[in-house]
């Protein structure tokens, strides 16, 4: 996987005295770094993992992105020049916790970084599952997709022991249809389960991860159950059941997809003892909104401009935590976009108004 896309072959960089930080090394964070390297800036990348990546290395799983790809990737621009400041997490008046935080060996203010570079680029991307927001979501044997994910991963890794990876039963409901909760289901059939099932509130036809990665599911023996909902996870301390609701599809909605409507007296339950949520993933910025004079918008995205601009002259943002979820190569050339706004910041200054 190349980062560095703007390097000729045998160029020679020129160095420059300018300096950026960049927090996040996930597709973003790397697509920036390798621009910024060639142009000849001085870049330093923060993140709190052991390796760099982000969830291309804790997230997803080998078969989308080989990982000694990605490590190629990175190989390359430590040999350009970017400095890796690992197992460092950025923090802000008040922390805020995701998943990965035990490998944390040092923290740094942001306000520190943004006084101490001459730009700062933000892309700590999504690292946490949205919450079903049901009852029974805080009992045993409920999961967020991304944590259940990324135990498994960082375990095999080597970097967790295998004691951290949580137990699947043997009927397992995956909430949701996009490419995560394909993962998910993919995971907890490997772990052991002996029923996986996919529960999607609209149709095979509107599945984010498309129809063909579904089909792939339903050849595996995982079983695709489209037009339903989970509104109850029921059991005394464990997962023992699911309470759902039929669904039919309605007039499109923001999404430009048909909306969900529930069927009124079509509950049903059925027997699980794992649920696991994968309805998307929401940004993970590395301060409330308002800190450090950055805001954020509604969707708890990162406000930047066209120009990938935040609130706070010298800041800017790009990838999921500014876009929202995306594909990695969309996070990778959104990174590349900002890295060469920050370039021409460092070069013209100017700042945006308002």
């Amino acid at each position: 996987m190349k980062f560095a896309l703007k390097c000729s072959p045998g160029q020679k960089i020129e160095r420059r005295k300018e300096r950026v930080a960049i927090i996040g090394a996930g597709p973003a964070g790397l697509g920036a770094a390798g621009y910024l390297i060639c142009k000849g800036f001085q870049v330093d990348v923060y993140d709190k993992m052991p390796e760099p990546g982000g969830l291309m290395i804790f997230g997803i799983p080998e078969y989308r992105i080989p990982k000694k790809n990605v490590r190629a990737g990175v190989k390359e621009l430590v040999e350009l020049g970017v400095n890796f400041i690992l197992k460092t997490k950025v923090v802000a008046d008040e922390e805020v916790h995701t998943e990965g935080d035990e490998f944390v060996e040092r923290k740094v203010h942001l306000e520190d970084l943004i006084n101490e570079y001459n730009a700062v680029l933000i892309a700590t991307g999504t690292w946490k599952s949205r919450a079903l927001g049901i009852p029974g979501e805080n009992l045993k044997g409920v999961y967020l997709a991304l944590d259940y994910l990324y135990r498994i991963y960082a375990s095999e890794l080597g970097y967790l022991p295998k004691s951290v990876v949580y137990p699947t039963g043997n009927r397992v409901a995956v909430i949701g249809a996009g490419l995560t909760a394909v993962d998910a289901a993919i995971e907890a059939q490997r772990q052991g389960a002996r029923d996986v099932y996919v529960l999607y509130r609209r149709t095979i036809n509107e599945a984010p991860a498309g129809k063909a990665e579904i089909q792939g599911l339903i050849k595996r023996g995982i079983k695709f159950v489209e037009l339903t909902n989970i509104v109850e996870v029921l059991g005394k301390e464990h997962v023992e059941a699911v309470k759902l609701i039929k669904m039919r599809l309605g007039k499109p909605d923001e999404s430009g997809r048909p909306a969900p409507e529930p069927i009124p007296g079509s509950e049903y339950v059925m027997e699980m003892d794992t649920v696991i949520a994968a309805i998307g993933e929401v940004p993970t910025p590395p301060f409330k909104d308002g800190c450090c004079g950055i805001k954020l918008t509604h969707r708890g995205t990162i406000d930047i401009d066209q120009k990938h601009r935040t609130t706070r002259r010298g800041v800017f943002a790009a990838g999921d935590v500014a876009t929202g979820p995306s594909l990695i190569g969309k996070a990778l050339k959104n990174g590349i976009d900002a890295a060469v706004a920050i370039e021409e910041y460092l070069l013209k200054g100017g700042w945006r108004e308002g």
